[in-house]
């Protein structure tokens, strides 16, 4: 098969190189060339910005593309029309942020999306990232008379993540000591290793799937008191957990996700419940949630000493944290 993937050099771009070369795929990729440019010599690369650049695919043929990182309608609908004729299929990577509400469990694929008032706004925060996403789907549907998948992704994980809003726990964790752990132990979560999104992403492109599938996991109700024991189990480390209530965490102000990743207010039950049994009846599996912990683990410690981190508490917070939850 002859794949375009837009991006291609970065977290999920480079799983899915890597799973297309795995099948020896002829890949290529559009990037404007500012990520990662050294990596993947052997692949072709064409350098090129999508908003108003597309003209350096002009001529070129592929049997389908990947689009890793499609944000805004208009530019997902420049890619989607001028490439509609190049390739058979369209795989697009989209979120599960674009259901409406996520304080609704086991949501699947028909829930209720997320609206915009103003359709032509492009800046993406918190409140437009879902429905922009709703609004690409809906352009690349367009553009491609339906030829194309659309892989709502829920919080995408291991190794080459720079979020670090997986990766804080097993480093946190092997440091040992006394860990603030968010919430109630059976507090559920949901992740998907990002090697095991790009294999179904694969999958999906080549036996041409149509429509949207949710991607997260695992195949069975994890919670956070699971995920914890198997860091520590990873790492051997010493360390021992104090739950701490959600009320408390929500009166100091802690953030959820990013300063505290893994943790969501329990109200928003929806976004760890996510119904993946379509995707799963369709092929997508799981490693076990310990290999993905490891080899996080393992691409953690080829960090800098100095590296800043982009999520979890920094140690002085979660000392502070930690102090005055054992006054109260």
């Amino acid at each position: 098969m002859k794949l375009l993937i837009i991006g291609g050099t970065r977290f999920v771009g480079r799983a899915l190189v890597e799973a297309a070369q795995a099948k020896g795929y002829d890949v290529t990729l559009f990037n404007r060339g500012q990520s990662n440019p050294d990596l993947y010599p052997d692949v072709e690369k064409i350098v090129g910005d999508r908003d108003g650049g597309l003209d350096v695919l002009k001529g070129r043929q592929w049997d389908a593309v990947i689009d890793t990182c499609g944000y805004v309608p208009r530019l997902t609908k420049d890619s989607a029309t001028f490439l509609s004729d190049a390739i058979d299929h369209y795989t697009f990577i989209s979120t599960i942020s674009v259901y409406g509400s996520l304080t609704i469990p086991n949501m699947a694929e028909d829930g209720p999306l997320g609206t915009m008032e103003d359709e032509t706004v492009e800046e993406i925060n918190g409140e437009t990232y879902g429905p922009l996403k709703v609004l690409c789907e809906k352009s690349i549907d367009e553009a491609m008379n339906g030829r194309c998948t659309h892989i709502r992704a829920g919080l995408i994980v291991g190794p080459h993540d720079q979020s670090d809003r997986f990766t804080y726990w097993p480093a946190r964790i092997a440091r040992g000591g006394e860990v603030l752990a968010p919430g109630k132990p059976e507090l559920a979560t949901q992740f998907i290793d990002v090697r095991d999104l790009a294999a179904f992403a694969i999958k999906a492109t080549e036996e041409k799937l149509t429509g949207p599938y949710n991607c997260t996991g695992p195949d069975y109700a994890l919670s956070m008191e699971t995920v914890f024991e198997a860091c520590k189990e990873a790492s051997g480390s010493d360390a021992t957990f104090n739950w701490v209530e959600e009320s408390f965490l929500l009166e100091q102000e802690v953030g959820a996700f990013v300063e505290l990743p893994l943790w969501i207010p329990e109200e928003y039950t929806g976004f760890n419940t996510i119904n993946n049994d379509k995707a799963q009846a369709a092929g997508l599996s799981y490693r076990p949630v310990s290999e993905t912990i490891a080899d996080t683990l393992a691409w953690e410690k080829t960090r800098p000493e100095d590296y800043e981190w982009r999520g979890g508490l920094k140690p002085e917070r979660e000392a502070e944290l930690l102090k005055i939850w054992h006054e109260k």
